[in-house]
């Protein structure tokens, strides 16, 4: 007999039939009830046990995290709280689990615990909720794109240009550590490299993807990025993946439109995808709140903050505007912001970012025209020539979530800006054939996929969004 699915199971419209389930044993109680889960959904599902027919040495060997195939009849349940149970009449034991080592037991774990265990979090409610809201968020994003006549490139991952010239990355190299080659100058003789040149992991797919835009018209780029900023918090990954859009003839308003709408269908896919997985994860956040301080308490609950998204068009206000209200707002007087505005050109800060969306305007906000001093080179340059046309949204509870803007598609703009950088041209010759060859204007925008997991899923460290994270000192698993 084939196995069916625990989800299909209990949205089953019919009972009084043989089924058969495999799935890993959560517990097992007065010999009796088992609550069987199989990864499909957040419940389990109740295995009634007739004792009398199963053998003593199997009965003991269904223990948590056990794997068992279970062989019954789906019937009503007697019990409250669930609509249906499985009246075992075989079981089959396919995989046993040491009780005095698994590390799973049913009882509340730490957070730091259970990284620490990132093998095996998965087969907890919290973490399976969270990857599967991972999952389907993940087919959202490909969704949406593909029914906007987005072309999907793969960008390399092995890159020898610094998208962001922050200088963060890790490099490739297939040369002797110990032994490393030198030139007349007494410099690393990268000729003798692999690819014959200093190459490292990319932090972005952005710079060719451009290129492609220039051709197809509009792209988008969906895989790993990685950068080597020796950071342990809470918001910082080494390994991370960004999903960024590239689109031929869009001025920077028509980019804030894209990301708008783009957030908002994904977000809503989620709510109706994952409705019993955001339920639990919004319990749990509820949960976590109540050890918090009044004041650190978060004013919306999970799926109040989703639907405040759906529900709220997007402010959008000038970088100068904010600062204006930022310098003039009553926390910043009276010093309550670990960083004070005191001058046109700060780099914003999540406190910032978070009392213009959930105190100030009480909507999601689009930040646009920022500081040239602050922002990429490859962002345009406005009239006045010391702001770039460059956009952040910015949520609830995080902050910014989106990074975008139109690109200085001029040629000779772009060039006098790298100078003034030192960005090696050379290094860029064939992003800046872009512009020598049909240039025209263009925009996109970059969103960390793990920031969007972590607000759609309620969680607050983003270490707890992806399968197994890389951190500075961390790459187990």
């Amino acid at each position: 007999m084939r196995h069916t699915k625990v989800k299909d199971l209990l949205s089953s419209t019919t009972t009084l039939h043989e089924v058969n389930v495999k799935g890993w044993v959560r517990t097992f109680r007065n010999n009796q009830f088992i609550a069987l889960n199989d990864g499909s959904t957040i419940n389990n599902i109740q295995c009634v046990v007739d004792f009398e027919n199963i053998p003593e040495e199997t009965l003991k060997r269904i223990t948590t995290g056990a794997a068992v195939s279970v062989t019954g009849t789906l019937a009503e349940s007697k019990g409250a709280g669930q609509k249906y149970e499985i009246q075992v009449s075989q079981l089959e034991i396919l995989g046993d689990s040491d009780p005095e080592k698994f590390p799973m037991q049913p009882k509340k774990h730490s957070l730091e615990f259970l990284r620490e265990n990132a093998h095996l979090r998965v087969r907890t409610n919290t973490f399976g909720a969270i990857m599967r809201v991972r999952s389907v968020l993940s087919f959202a994003v490909h969704s949406y794109f593909q029914q906007k006549g987005f072309v999907y490139v793969n960008t390399p991952i092995i890159t020898g240009a610094d998208a962001e010239g922050a200088g963060e990355m890790f490099q490739v190299t297939s040369l002797p550590i110990e032994n490393l080659p030198k030139n007349e100058e007494g410099n690393i003789d990268y000729k003798k490299d692999f690819f014959g040149k200093h190459t490292n992991l990319t932090v972005s797919g952005q710079l060719e993807g451009e290129t492609f835009a220039m051709a197809l018209g509009q792209i988008y780029t969906f895989g790993p990025t990685f950068r080597a900023e020796n950071s342990n918090t809470s918001r910082h990954l080494a390994e991370f993946w960004m999903i960024e859009p590239e689109v031929a003839f869009n001025d920077l308003d028509a980019n804030m439109d894209l990301a708008e709408d783009f957030i908002q269908y994904v977000i809503k896919y989620a709510m109706d995808k994952c409705p019993d997985d955001l339920k639990f994860l919004e319990s749990r956040l509820l949960e976590e709140e109540k050890s918090k301080p009044q004041a650190e308490r978060s004013e919306m609950s999970l799926l109040e903050k989703l639907n405040f998204v759906l529900e709220n068009n997007f402010k959008r206000v000038s970088y100068t505007e904010a600062i204006d209200i930022l310098r003039d707002s009553t926390p910043n007087k009276k010093k309550k912001f670990q960083y004070i505005i005191n001058e046109w050109g700060a780099d914003l800060q999540s406190e910032h970012e978070r009392y213009l969306v959930e105190k100030h305007f009480k909507c999601p906000v689009i930040l646009f025209d920022y500081p040239a001093k602050i922002k990429a080179f490859y962002m345009r340059l406005n009239e006045d020539g010391k702001t770039v046309r460059a956009m952040d949204i910015l949520f609830p509870g995080i902050g910014e979530i989106v990074g975008g803007s139109q690109r200085e598609e001029r040629f000779d703009v772009l060039v006098e800006k790298m100078k003034v950088l030192g960005i090696d041209e050379e290094e860029l010759w064939w992003y800046l054939d872009t512009r020598r060859f049909g240039s025209a204007v263009h925009s996109g925008f970059g969103l960390g996929f793990e920031r969007l997991v972590l607000f759609v899923t309620g969680m607050t460290n983003i270490r707890d969004v992806i399968p197994f994270p890389r951190t500075p000192g961390n790459a187990e698993f």
